[in-house]
């Protein structure tokens, strides 16, 4: 039993789509050997992460401070959960790009 042959206007079908794809489908550019817009982009995100974890643990610090009068040591201890906060992105984003498939 061998299969049927399939008429030539699916094997035409066939080769038109073959065609369509191959001129829509998005061009892949090589990455640079020495870095790559990619390592660029994480980098700034690393940064973001760990300026905004500060910033932002620092500034419910000073409000529940100035609210609770303990000042400055709930800004301290927020400082530490923001700084910490900010460390755990950046790893979280660095296994991210680890995984990340080429």
């Amino acid at each position: 039993m061998s299969e049927p042959e399939r008429p030539s206007s699916l094997d035409d079908l066939n080769k038109r789509l073959k065609d369509a794809r191959s001129k829509h489908a998005p061009d892949e550019k090589p990455e640079d050997e020495g870095g790559s817009s990619g390592g660029l982009g994480l980098g700034f995100r690393v940064a973001i992460d760990l300026v905004a974890g500060v910033a932002v643990g620092v500034f419910v610090g000073w409000l529940l401070d100035r609210w609770l009068g303990t000042t400055p040591w709930l800004m301290v201890l927020f400082f530490f959960l923001g700084a910490g906060a900010g460390f755990s992105n950046v790893i979280r984003a660095e296994r991210a790009s680890r995984t990340k498939p080429d």
